[in-house]
């Protein structure tokens, strides 16, 4: 699927103040970008545009619940995004978008393409590790969480293995 303009915020014909716009996203929108992360996503994206004769502030803030898998047992489960980015807007001779929190468009446009805004928030939003609820309070049953159970490393160093660490955990306590 190509990419498309799918969110465009046309300010051409607003008064200077300020002006609120709401946006949903699905997951079509992260395929559109190749990115395959999220088995499903309900995600409400809320701008603020301040509107001043020079310049364009937008404050953009995302929030929802995408389905991601667990980085360790490869489980589904539903994680809650939530995500702010500020943008201001300035018109130059021509296109700039190097800067993160600056936006250069030509003189004479009338709308900005949201659509990178939109993913770049929400994909960094998210953390590097995503586990599962149910492994950190133990609720959840997987055949690959007992496998990994038998490798685990800390459980050698609970077994007392070697009784000279018993003496010196004895003096590390005093």
């Amino acid at each position: 699927m190509s990419k498309q303009n799918q969110f465009l915020l046309k300010f051409a014909g607003l008064k200077d103040g300020n002006h609120n716009f709401d946006f949903k996203i699905e997951n079509k929108f992260f395929k559109s970008f190749n990115y395959f992360d999220y088995n499903k996503c309900d995600l409400k994206t809320h701008i603020e545009l301040v509107k001043k004769p020079t310049v364009l502030e937008l404050f953009i803030t995302g929030s929802g619940t995408v389905n991601i898998n667990c980085t360790l047992s490869n489980e589904p489960f539903d994680f809650k995004i939530s995500s702010n980015l500020k943008v201001l807007v300035k018109f130059g001779e021509k296109y700039d978008d190097s800067n993160d929190e600056l936006l250069i468009l030509p003189h004479g446009s009338h709308t900005i393409d949201l659509d990178q805004f939109f993913y770049e928030m929400i994909v960094l939003s998210m953390p590097i590790r995503n586990v599962h609820p149910g492994i950190e309070d133990g609720s959840l049953k997987s055949d690959i969480i007992n496998r990994l159970k038998d490798f685990d490393i800390n459980k050698e160093k609970s077994s007392n293995f070697d009784p000279r660490w018993d003496k010196l955990k004895k003096l590390k306590s005093k």
